[in-house]
């Protein structure tokens, strides 16, 4: 039976990691997907990670020598034609005709003969505006489908429509048009992921550690484990190897490809020893919230008693005084547990109500300290605990990265590492 073949085209918007996830997997559903990208679209997602979810070469330049038919080729290849994400300025282009570009003459190519999906996502004012809303309205009486934007937590912070619709329910809707059966699309997601990128090994940590006090008592932190989660699961649904080590008291993560479970500064250190010295790591993602003291002894009305050796301190007692000890810093030894010399660190560090030339100190203390190559830093007012919304500062040893939401975040180290990994790949073959 042939293939399904998607045409899958971006346009420059953070939404474009998301796409990824759709990218990956209709190719495990079994389809043959073409990527063309705006030069925009490649400022989000690099082309080696495009590549290695396809396996075929992004299209960008419709001057290029060979592409210059491409306009014409690729739209009678396909099957269907998916904009993910679409934004603004590709949407208005579109409903006036205008062809400037690859994207935009692919459009004026398009024989309405075969299903044509748009997948808009911006900001809200620009997605509510009369012009966009105009054209929104304009295509749709052309036969294209406009698969409508959701509503939430946008990157620039704002709570509004505009926000791409969910990758899973683009896909559902994708696969149905194709008229690929759901259990042939549920069977094909534990097919094998992107050869090239599956070589890409990355360990994440998440969570926060706790000492023990007694079996029922602990001293911890306010880590949920979340954003570790986050960026594992959108990792290994690119297709890198991931493996995750997240606090027992964390969300359970879904369809990562290894997982483990740490309890206390201890078991944690333990098992980052293990993994990095025994596997061959490119990146860790060190978020884990790490405790800086552990219980060294506890004294009961006077009588001292190493941890966990009382089952439960008894809630007559009329005193008990904590003795902590100082832990060694992990992430100042990840380099050096690891089987791969040539591992790179990127560590996260919080702070809580500190000012600009704190929250600096503190970046340039862990980059000295343990080497990372790149520090992801938030402070505690940056995090929206109702919400769940971050804001993060993304550094280099150059300085300042990139300044947003975990979305963005996301978008930049998966660019950062498939960029580094596919270098070293490329090299090799």
């Amino acid at each position: 039976m042939s293939k399904s073949k998607v045409l899958f085209m971006m346009t420059g918007s953070i939404a474009c990691y998301k796409a990824c996830h759709v990218i990956s997997r209709l190719v495990q559903a079994g389809c043959e997907v073409q990527v063309v990208a705006s030069p925009a679209a490649l400022k989000f997602v690099g082309n080696a990670t495009l590549e290695g979810l396809t396996g075929k070469p992004v299209v960008s330049d419709m001057y290029a020598s060979g592409n210059v038919m491409d306009h014409i080729h690729l739209m009678r290849w396909a099957d269907l034609i998916l904009v993910a994400p679409a934004t603004a300025n590709f949407i208005n282009k579109a409903a006036q005709g205008i062809g400037d570009d690859l994207l935009s003459t692919l459009f004026l190519a398009h024989d309405f003969k075969k299903p044509f999906l748009i997948a808009p996502a911006m900001n809200t004012s620009m997605y509510m505006h009369p012009v966009t809303q105009k054209s929104l309205e304009s295509l749709k009486t052309y036969g294209i489908e406009v698969l409508d934007s959701a509503s939430g937590i946008l990157a620039c912070g704002e709570d509004g429509y505009g926000k791409l619709l969910e990758p899973d329910l683009i896909l559902k809707i994708v696969l149905e048009k194709l008229k690929v059966k759901v259990s042939e699309a549920e069977t094909a997601s534990v097919a094998p992921r992107s050869p090239a990128l599956s070589k890409i090994k990355v360990l994440v940590t998440a969570g926060g550690t706790q000492e023990p006090i007694d079996t029922v008592r602990v001293i911890s932190n306010l880590s949920s484990g979340r954003t570790g989660i986050a960026l594992a699961e959108y990792l290994t649904q690119m297709g890198f190897d991931v493996t995750l080590l997240q606090a027992h008291s964390s969300p359970k993560a879904e369809h990562i490809s290894h997982r483990d479970v740490f309890v206390s500064f201890a078991s944690l250190d333990e098992k980052l020893k293990h993994y990095l010295s025994t596997e061959s790591f490119s990146h860790v993602i060190h978020a884990a919230a790490v405790s800086d003291y552990s219980v060294s002894d506890i004294e009961i009305d006077g009588q001292k008693y190493r941890p966990l050796e009382m089952k439960k301190v008894s809630s007559d007692s009329e005193t008990m005084t904590i003795h902590l000890q100082r832990n060694h810093k992990i992430v100042d030894r990840l380099k050096d547990y690891s089987k791969n010399k040539d591992l790179k660190v990127i560590a996260f560090k919080l702070t809580s109500h500190a000012n600009e030339e704190q929250k600096r100190a503190a970046v340039e203390k862990l980059f000295k300290g343990s080497h990372a190559d790149y520090v992801v830093h938030n402070d505690l007012t940056d995090i929206d605990i109702v919400n769940r919304t971050h804001k993060f500062t993304l550094y280099n040893h150059e300085g300042f990265v990139a300044c947003e939401s975990l979305d963005r975040l996301t978008s930049e180290l998966v660019r950062v590492i498939a960029k580094d990994d596919f270098d070293k790949l490329n090299s090799q073959v």
